[in-house]
């Protein structure tokens, strides 16, 4: 792990704060290239993908305190430093972003399904790039493993965000950036081509929902499923979305216009 790149007196460099910024980029350029192959107006859909990155922000940060109990005994909490270094919780930023991007297109005249085909392939690419950024902060950790390929994280500094240290663990972060990677690279080979409009967005519902329904079963931190049933909350969230994206890439009839 590589918590700060650098660091001078007082001053560092967060690794993951750089690699969350060169995920925005990354997902914009995407975003940008494909709106033009589609014949969408780039500076609309370019101010989209800003705005639903500021509503992701900040629908995990809320979604990581309303399910963390730790919250909730030390409610002051909310407002420290390690807070505002936390990237949340993906979902809630996910679930507030759809909110978000889907007001914002109904209201300048986006086409919606469309719309979300060309940002798939972005998002996936960015969430990639972003969990890099976690396993080089320590954050999103795995259960203990003695396979092989596990890690163990040493730095003092993975103690701001409570991974266990010199303890030989799954690399949950890589297995997630890896599948988004593969994700992004499929998704992104089909919406360069002609297809139904929703399938490619559909498509992305169901392989990152599969992704992270497996994932989560190496995940160490249960503390996001309040209701104590054997699937976390996150799980059921994928199964769910998996479900959303199925409809929309086998079903015979779009949504939206």
């Amino acid at each position: 792990m590589l918590p700060k790149l650098f660091s001078i007196g007082s001053f560092s460099l967060p690794t993951y704060g750089v690699l969350v910024a060169l995920a925005f980029l990354a997902a914009l350029w995407l975003v940008g290239r494909l709106a033009k192959r589609e014949g969408l107006k780039r500076d609309t859909v370019i101010n989209l993908g800003v705005y639903c990155a500021l509503a992701g922000i900040v629908g995990a940060k809320v979604l990581m305190i309303a399910l963390d109990p730790s919250y909730r005994a030390h409610p002051m909490e909310i407002f420290s430093l390690s807070t505002l270094q936390s990237a949340g919780i993906f979902y809630g930023g996910f679930i507030a972003a759809l909110f978000m991007a889907y007001f914002y297109m109904r209201r300048m005249g986006l086409p919606v399904l469309r719309t979300a085909d060309i940002f798939a392939p972005g998002v996936a690419a960015g969430h990639a790039i972003g969990r890099l950024g976690c396993f080089a902060a320590g954050c999103c950790w795995g259960r203990p493993t003695t396979l092989p390929w596990g890690v163990t994280f040493t730095s003092p500094d993975a103690q701001n965000v409570g991974v266990p240290l010199g303890i030989r663990l799954h690399p949950t972060q890589l297995y997630e950036s890896l599948a988004e990677f593969l994700i992004a690279a499929i998704l992104y080979r089909l919406a360069a081509r002609a297809h139904k409009p929703g399938s490619v967005i559909g498509l992305y519902l169901v392989l990152y929902g599969l992704a992270r329904l497996i994932v989560e079963f190496f995940r160490a931190h249960d503390e996001s499923n309040p209701l104590g049933l054997s699937l976390s909350l996150e799980q059921w969230i994928s199964v769910l979305l998996a479900m959303i994206g199925m409809y929309l890439v086998l079903g015979r009839r779009p949504v939206f216009a």
